[in-house]
């Protein structure tokens, strides 16, 4: 039983909306569809989990999102 997990920032800060519901379940599709052609694995039993980060929880290069992207 294939289990994945994608991690994806909330865009906005904290009050940010990240990927809207119609997203979420393209990728869902997607990734168990993908699973099903290259690995052969059965959609049926797939399990995809999608976890939404705060952008202050969610470093690079040991700075938050945020104030990576205020320097780049």
């Amino acid at each position: 039983m294939p289990y994945v997990n994608i991690k994806v920032t909330r865009e906005g800060g904290p009050d940010g909306t990240g990927p809207s519901d119609d997203h979420k379940a393209q990728l869902i599709a997607g990734v168990t569809d993908l699973l099903a052609r290259v690995l052969n694995k059965n959609p049926e039993t797939t399990v995809v989990v999608i976890d939404e980060v705060d952008l202050p929880n969610w470093g690079i290069g040991g700075l938050a999102v945020p104030e990576f992207r205020d320097k780049t």
